[in-house]
C-alpha cells in the first residue's frame, strides 16, 4: 500500500463511508501501513529564475523513460508522458526498444487526440535529440525544453508521476511478458486519470480538473494562452 490514510479517507468517503479522517488515521496506523519516507538533507544552492507554471491544458507536457523487467529479466523501457497543468497522464507506452521515431508516433497520436502542447519539457535523453524528434517539433510548431545536465527539478512534475508510477504498479505487479506490462500499466493509467485523487488537484482527479477547466472557459476552453 502506497497510499497515505488522507488518501484513503478521501476514496472511503467518495464510496460512501461515514467516517472522519481520525479514525482512518488510527486504523491505518494499528494495522501498521505508515510510510517511512526518507527525508533527504537540503544543500544551499544557487538562487535560479523560477519557471511560472501553466494556467491551462497543452501548455506544457513533461515527458520521460522509466524502466523495469519481466520475470524473466529481459528488461523494458516506458516513455511517460504527462500534462503539467492537468497532471493527467497522456500516455505511457511500454516496450523493448523505444527509438525517436517510435516517441514521434506516441506523440503525434495523443495530438491527434487532444491537440498540440506549446512546450514539451524532457531531459536530453538520445531519444528526445534525435533527428525524428527535432523535424517533428520544428513541423508541429512545439517547443522543446531540455532539463539541464543532472538537475531532474527541471521537470519535475514528470519525475513526481514516474515515482507514483513505481510505487503504485511497477513495483507491485510481476510481469510474464511485455503484453501483459502493457495492460496492467494501461489500466493503472486509466485509474491515475480517472480514480485517483490528487493532493495538488484540490483531491480531484485530473479528468475532473480538466472538465472544471473547461466548464469555465466556456465556448473558449479550445483555446490555447500564453506561458
Amino acid at each position: 500500500m502506497r497510499f497515505g490514510y488522507r488518501r484513503l479517507h478521501i476514496l472511503l468517503r467518495r464510496e460512501g463511508w461515514k467516517v472522519n479522517h481520525k479514525c482512518v488515521y488510527r486504523l491505518y496506523v494499528q494495522e501498521g501501513l505508515s510510510l517511512r519516507i526518507k527525508r533527504k538533507k537540503k544543500l544551499v544552492s544557487a538562487v535560479r529564475a523560477e519557471v511560472p507554471p501553466p494556467i491551462a491544458p497543452n501548455q506544457v507536457w513533461a515527458m520521460d523513460f522509466v524502466a523495469d523487467s519481466l520475470t524473466n529479466g529481459a528488461a523494458f523501457r516506458a516513455l511517460t508522458l504527462v500534462d503539467n497543468y492537468s497532471r493527467e497522464s497522456l500516455a505511457i507506452e511500454a516496450d523493448f526498444s523505444l527509438t525517436g521515431k517510435r516517441v514521434v508516433e506516441v506523440l503525434e497520436r495523443v495530438v491527434k487526440r487532444q491537440g498540440k502542447p506549446q512546450v514539451i519539457k524532457c531531459d536530453n535523453g538520445t531519444e528526445f535529440v534525435s533527428t525524428a524528434m527535432d523535424q517533428w517539433a520544428y513541423r508541429a510548431g512545439v517547443k522543446l525544453d531540455f532539463s539541464r545536465p543532472g538537475k531532474p527539478t527541471d521537470n519535475a512534475y514528470i519525475e513526481s508521476f514516474n515515482g507514483r508510477l513505481r510505487q503504485e504498479c511497477l513495483d507491485v505487479h510481476w510481469f510474464d511478458s511485455i503484453g501483459e506490462a502493457r495492460e496492467k500499466i494501461e489500466k493503472w493509467r486509466r485509474d491515475y486519470n480517472q480514480q485517483r485523487p490528487h493532493s495538488a488537484l484540490g483531491n480531484q482527479t485530473p479528468e475532473a480538473y480538466k472538465k472544471d477547466w473547461q466548464r469555465t472557459r466556456g465556448p473558449n476552453c479550445g483555446e490555447i494562452l500564453p506561458i
